[in-house]
C-alpha cells in the first residue's frame, strides 16, 4: 500500500476552520441528468449572479469525518446514512437527487485524493468532509433551478474540545427553529441561516447554545439547531426527543445503537417535555463535530436547571457512550457491520 507523505501541518493546534486541500469533487446537473463528475484542483465556484442558490437559498449539505484508525487505515463513518439524508433533503427542496451510491463514491474519492491531509492517529484531529448541492443557473421567478452543482470538499480540523471537555451552559430560546411540517427534518442551508441571529444573541448573553422548543406548543424539547439532545435518567435510561421537525442526527442514531448493543442500556425515543428536564441526571448534545457535548445547566429565562453531572466533566453514562463510539470510529473497538468504510 503506497503511503502518501503527510502535509507539514501542526495537527495538535488545528482549529475547527477551513484549510484548503488539494482536490474536490464536482458534478453538474444539466438537461435532466448528472454528468460523470471529476476531481478538480480549483476551490472556487463560478455561478450566475442570478443563481437559484443566491436568490432563493436552494441548497442543502452534509457533514462527516474521515479518521486514521489505530491500525493505520483511513476510514469514514456510516457515509451511506449521509447519502440517504441528502437524498431526502433534495426531494424536499425540489432538487434532483444525487444517488447515495454515487454520493459515497464521491466522498471516498475526495478523501483518498486528500490523503496527505488526513490527520494521524492520536492527534485528536480529523478530516472534515462537506458534500453539498446548490441551484446554479439563473432563476428570477420563484421556482426550482434547472441546473445544479454537487460538490465535496475536505478540510483538516482540530479536536472540538481544546484543553478538555467543559460542560456547556445553554438557554431556552424564544425563537422557533422549525415549523411543524416545515424543513426542520432536512439539512437545508436556510435552516442554519435562520439560526445565526439566535446563536449570536445567546453568545452575547453568555450562553453556549440555544435549546429550541416545538413551535406549535412550546412545551417540548426539539434540538439546538446544530445538534440533537440526548438525556440520561437517574436510573441510567437513555432518552432522546422524538419530533417530525428534528434533523435525524447520524451520531444520535449511532449512540442509541451503542447504548443498547454495547452498554446494555434501555433507550427511549419519545416526546420530551420542558417540565421534565429537572428530573434528568445527564444531558448532552450529539453531532458530527464533537460526538457528544455535555450540558451542565439550562437557563429558562433566569431559572437554572442544573444537572447532577455538574459543570466539571461529562456524566458517567455520557462518558461511556462517548468513549465507545469514538473507540468504534478510531478502530479500537469492533464496529457493527457496515458502519466503517475503509478508504485505504
Amino acid at each position: 500500500m503506497l503511503i502518501m507523505e503527510k502535509k507539514n501541518i501542526d495537527w495538535a493546534n488545528l482549529g475547527f476552520g477551513y484549510v484548503k486541500t488539494d482536490k474536490r469533487f464536482v458534478s453538474n446537473y444539466k438537461n435532466g441528468a448528472w454528468d460523470e463528475g471529476a476531481l478538480i484542483s480549483d476551490p472556487n465556484v463560478v455561478i450566475s449572479e442570478c443563481a437559484g442558490v443566491l436568490q432563493y437559498a436552494q441548497t442543502c449539505f452534509e457533514g462527516m469525518k474521515a479518521y486514521t484508525t489505530e491500525d493505520g487505515h483511513i476510514v469514514i463513518f456510516r457515509p451511506d446514512l449521509n447519502g440517504q439524508r441528502m437524498e431526502d433533503s433534495c426531494r424536499r427542496l425540489e432538487m434532483p437527487v444525487f444517488p447515495k451510491e454515487r454520493f459515497v463514491e464521491a466522498v471516498c474519492e475526495t478523501v483518498a485524493a486528500n490523503e496527505a491531509y488526513v490527520p494521524p492517529y492520536g492527534s485528536g484531529a480529523t478530516l472534515y468532509v462537506r458534500p453539498y448541492m446548490f441551484g446554479s443557473d439563473a432563476v428570477i421567478g420563484v421556482s426550482p433551478s434547472s441546473e445544479y452543482q454537487f460538490r465535496v470538499f475536505t478540510t483538516p480540523v482540530g479536536p472540538y474540545f481544546k484543553g478538555g471537555v467543559k460542560p456547556l451552559t445553554i438557554r431556552i430560546s424564544d425563537y422557533d427553529r422549525a415549523a411543524p411540517h416545515g424543513t426542520g427534518h432536512i439539512k437545508a442551508g436556510l435552516n442554519y441561516a435562520m439560526s445565526l441571529y439566535p446563536i449570536m444573541e445567546a453568545h452575547r448573553q453568555g450562553f453556549d447554545e440555544n435549546l429550541y422548543l416545538d413551535a406549535a406548543t412550546r412545551t417540548k424539547v426539539e434540538e439546538t439547531g446544530g445538534a440533537n439532545f440526548l438525556f440520561v435518567t437517574k436510573d441510567n435510561k437513555v432518552v432522546t426527543p422524538k419530533s417530525g421537525s428534528i434533523l435525524p442526527s447520524i451520531t444520535r442514531r449511532s449512540l442509541v445503537s451503542v447504548a443498547q448493543d454495547y452498554l446494555g442500556l434501555e433507550v427511549e425515543e419519545r416526546e420530551v417535555y420542558l417540565d421534565e428536564l429537572k428530573d434528568f441526571a445527564e444531558c448532552g448534545l450529539c453531532g458530527t463535530a464533537a460526538v457528544i457535548s455535555p450540558v451542565g445547566k439550562i437557563n429558562d429565562h433566569g431559572k437554572e436547571i442544573c444537572f447532577p453531572s455538574g459543570m466539571d466533566k461529562m456524566g458517567p453514562v455520557t462518558q461511556k457512550l462517548y468513549d465507545t463510539l469514538t473507540g468504534i470510529q478510531m478502530g479500537r473497538i469492533e464496529a457493527p457491520e457496515g458502519w466503517i468504510r475503509i478508504i485505504k
